[in-house]
C-alpha cells in the first residue's frame, strides 16, 4: 500500500471519476438571437425572452395568456421579416459579433484564460457553454454580462441563470461577475475614440447625435432600477469627452413594447421632433449596445433612417456599436484582466 507521507502519488479507485482542473474562464454574455429569421425560430426566442420574469413584469397568471394567445401568434412573423432584413450569412449580427470578441479576447488573453460566449436567451445557453467550460478544467470562472448599464431585466437575469446552473453542481467553480461599466473610463474612453473616428468618417456634419439606449418600463426606475441614472450619466460622460459643441447631442430610449409608460424621451418620437424643427442633418449611436443587433441595424439604421427622411430630413447616419473593432477590444481586455485580479 502507498504511503501518504511516501512522495508517491496516491492509487486512485478504479471506478474513480477523471476531471480537468486548475483552468479560468470568461463567459462573454449577450441578451439573444432566434437560430433563424423565420417564424418559427422568432416564436421560440420570445416565448423564452418574454416569460422571464424580469423582463415582463407581470404576475404570470395575467401575462401567460396574453403572451400565448395574442403576441405569440402575431409578433414573431413581423419580427422575422425585421431580422431578415439584417440577417448575414454567417448568422445572426449579434452572434456574429458576439463570437468575434470571445475569439479576439481569446488571442488576447492566451492559454492561461479559456474564453467563450453565450446568450441569456437563445443558443448557445448558459447552461451548456458553463457545462463545456467546466469539462475543460475551469475552476474559476467570469461572468462577463455584455451590458454596459445595469438593469435588472438583462444583467441580472444573466447572473439568475447562471445561479440556475450552479445550483445543479455537485462541485461548483468559484464565479465572479463583471460590474457594469457605464461610468469606466476605459469605457468612456473607448467610445468617444470610435464615435468620434465616425463621426469624422461622415460626409456631413450632423447638427444632431441622438445617444439611443435601450428603453425600459419607466416604472422600473420607481422601483430602484439604476439603469436610467446609468444611462444619463454614460450620456453626459461621452458628450463631455467627444467635445464637439458644434454637434447637439441628446439621450433618448428606443424599443418600447406594449402600452405602459416607458423611459422618455422616446428615440422614434425625438426623430420626428427634430425634423419637424427643422434638423437636416442627424445621426444616431447606440452606446448601451455592445455589439450590432436587430435594434440597431433595423430599428435605428432602417426604421429611424426612413422616418427622418420622410419627415423632411436630409441627410442620416447610424454609428455603429463598438463591435470587435481596437477601441471596443482594448476595453473589453482591459475591464476583463482587472476583474481576473488574482485569479491569473
Amino acid at each position: 500500500m502507498t504511503s501518504a507521507f511516501s512522495g508517491q502519488p496516491p492509487q486512485l479507485p478504479a471506478d474513480h471519476k477523471a476531471v480537468k482542473t486548475g483552468r479560468v474562464g470568461v463567459l462573454l454574455v449577450n441578451l439573444g438571437t432566434p437560430q433563424a429569421p423565420q417564424t418559427g425560430a422568432v416564436r421560440r426566442y420570445l416565448g423564452e425572452f418574454l416569460s422571464d420574469r424580469r423582463v415582463v413584469e407581470i404576475p404570470q397568471i395575467a401575462w401567460q395568456p396574453i403572451l400565448r394567445g395574442i403576441i405569440l401568434n402575431t409578433r414573431p412573423k413581423k419580427s422575422a421579416a425585421a431580422y431578415r432584413e439584417v440577417w448575414t450569412e454567417e448568422g445572426s449580427p449579434l452572434a456574429v459579433i458576439t463570437a468575434e470578441q470571445a475569439k479576439k479576447l481569446q488571442a488576447r488573453l492566451g492559454d492561461a484564460v479559456l474564453v467563450d460566449w453565450a446568450m441569456r436567451y437563445g443558443e448557445p445557453a448558459i447552461g451548456p457553454t458553463l457545462d463545456a467550460m467546466k469539462a475543460s478544467g475551469c475552476e474559476r470562472i467570469l461572468l462577463a454580462p455584455m451590458y454596459p448599464q445595469y438593469c435588472a431585466a438583462t444583467s441580472a437575469t444573466v447572473v439568475d441563470k447562471a445561479g440556475d446552473w450552479l445550483r445543479k453542481q455537485r462541485w461548483q467553480p468559484a464565479m465572479r461577475t463583471m460590474p457594469p461599466y457605464h461610468d469606466d473610463p476605459l469605457f468612456i474612453s473607448a467610445l468617444a475614440k470610435d464615435v468620434g473616428a465616425q463621426l469624422d468618417a461622415l460626409a456631413f456634419t450632423p447638427e444632431v447625435l441622438l445617444l439611443s439606449f435601450h428603453g425600459m418600463p419607466k416604472r422600473t426606475l420607481q422601483f430602484g432600477d439604476p439603469y436610467h441614472c446609468h444611462c444619463q450619466k454614460t450620456a453626459r460622460l461621452l458628450t463631455e469627452a467627444l467635445a464637439r459643441p458644434d454637434i447637439r447631442m441628446k439621450a433618448t430610449f428606443q424599443s418600447r413594447f406594449g402600452p405602459a409608460k416607458w423611459l422618455e424621451p422616446a428615440t422614434d418620437e425625438t426623430i420626428l421632433e427634430e425634423a419637424a424643427k427643422g434638423t437636416k442633418r442627424l445621426a444616431i449611436v447606440a452606446p448601451g449596445f455592445s455589439a450590432d443587433c436587430l435594434e440597431t441595424l433595423e430599428e435605428l439604421a432602417i426604421q429611424g433612417r426612413d422616418a427622418f427622411l420622410e419627415a423632411g430630413g436630409e441627410k442620416f447616419a447610424t454609428l455603429e456599436c463598438l463591435n470587435a473593432r481596437e477601441p471596443g477590444m482594448d476595453m473589453i481586455e482591459a475591464i476583463v484582466r482587472r476583474e481576473l485580479g488574482g485569479w491569473i
